[in-house]
């Protein structure tokens, strides 16, 4: 994907998830945009894991001090909820 639509689709997600969640603070939110917020949620917590182990895997790579854990065969990552799409270091 390219980074231009890739950074759009972020925008809009984080654009739709704060007018879902105006909505529910006026209490006028539907049981399917709560569906939405929770799923819009989910992605973003996500997104911003991926780039917290971006970060930390490239500071890693510089001998920085982070926290990382090490298994059997495998190259530190950071234990972080659907952070890591792989073990491998980032090329």
């Amino acid at each position: 994907m390219h980074q231009p639509l890739c950074y759009t689709i972020g925008k809009v997600t984080l654009e739709k998830l704060a007018s879902i969640h105006s909505k529910m603070q006026d209490d006028t939110a539907t049981t399917d945009d709560r569906i939405l917020a929770a799923l819009l949620e989910e992605i973003t917590a996500l997104a911003k894991n991926r780039i917290s182990v971006v970060l930390n895997e490239t500071e890693f790579s510089k001998g920085g001090n982070v926290w990382v854990e090490r298994t059997q065969g495998h190259f530190p990552h950071i234990r972080l909820h659907g952070g890591a799409l792989e073990d491998d270091p980032i090329a």
